[in-house]
């Protein structure tokens, strides 16, 4: 039943701040799901949503892993695609443009395989125009050298957030890896060392087989899993890290397929959200979300998307 005097979804407040930046609705879009912006135009309204990560951008463009490098898997998929991207300066010359005056926040996620790169390519991204924060992978499972080891050890992380925080002035996030043994210790070192929020979390890594070939069903044999398959686990740790006391914001990733499953992770800790896999399957559904969330809360009575963000009752 609808609570007595429950504002209508016009009248719930999406607005949130998370991060160091500000954001019309807490609805945002997961680096290497949503290409460059562009690519989506005419499917869905950029305007509508909170704001989008940019697929990975590395110091130099990468042309990725060999094909066959995607496969659907049950409840959700596996990809190696290798972090193919045009580099900064195709970034800066072909992609930026169109991300300054799309009508949304902009956050570039960003890497290297090694500190110096890292180094190099977060300062770069970070002084230009139209670029409104840096999400810094250090989580990718599809690439043999540098970000997995940078995100699975605390020290070495820490140290990673500590040198790019000294040369990036804008608000600076960094994705966490769940392939770890404590989520927490990681969230940790970067709150220490100066990050401003935390994506929580990347793919996990798997495998297919295809029985009848007896061959894997992507070329490098691993990949990310995503997709609903990995959403128990996801907010598992955003719950995690929420209950540990990090004090900095943490955008939920990991299988968010409607309001109610954003809503999920606003209850465990998470002051945004970011929808990756999903994007394949309906293009628009960013979008739609946006539209659930309000109508999730004027139905329980909700004013403010913010009264959710660690609301979970702490018993079954």
């Amino acid at each position: 039943m609808t609570p007595l005097n429950s504002p209508t979804a016009n009248q719930v407040s999406l607005r949130v701040d998370a991060g160091g930046l500000s954001f019309n609705n807490p609805v945002l879009t997961a680096s290497g799901t949503f290409g460059y912006g562009r690519e989506f135009v005419g499917l869905t309204d950029l305007r509508a949503i909170g704001g989008l990560v940019t697929k990975g951008i590395s110091p130099r463009p990468r042309f990725g892993n060999q094909r066959p490098r995607i496969c659907e898997t049950a409840s959700g998929m596996l990809n190696s695609i290798g972090l193919e991207n045009v580099g900064v300066e195709g970034f800066a010359t072909e992609k930026l443009p169109f991300l300054r005056a799309c009508g949304t926040k902009v956050l570039v996620n960003f890497f290297g395989t090694t500190f110096d790169e890292y180094i190099d390519c977060g300062a770069r991204l970070g002084a230009m125009d139209g670029v409104d924060g840096l999400e810094m992978n250090v989580s990718c499972p599809n690439i043999k050298a540098g970000g997995i080891e940078f995100g699975t050890d605390p020290r070495v992380l820490g140290d990673l957030v500590r040198q790019c925080r000294a040369v990036i002035r804008k608000p600076l996030w960094i994705k966490l890896t769940p392939n770890t043994s404590d989520v927490v210790a990681l969230a940790r070192a970067c709150a220490d060392n100066g990050a401003d929020g935390l994506s929580v979390i990347n793919t996990i890594t798997g495998m297919a087989i295809d029985a009848r070939t007896r061959r894997p069903k992507i070329a490098t044999i691993f990949g990310g899993l995503s997709g609903p398959a990995i959403k128990p686990i996801a907010l598992r740790m955003v719950f995690q890290i929420r209950r540990a006391g990090v004090p900095i914001p943490i955008s939920g990733i990991g299988g968010i397929q409607n309001g109610e499953d954003a809503v999920e992770f606003f209850l465990a800790g998470a002051s945004t959200v970011q929808v990756g896999t999903q994007s394949f399957v309906d293009p628009a559904v960013s979008e739609r979300i946006v539209s659930e969330v309000s109508q999730f809360c004027a139905s329980e009575g909700i004013s403010d998307v913010r009264e959710l963000v660690g609301a979970m009752h702490p018993t079954a």
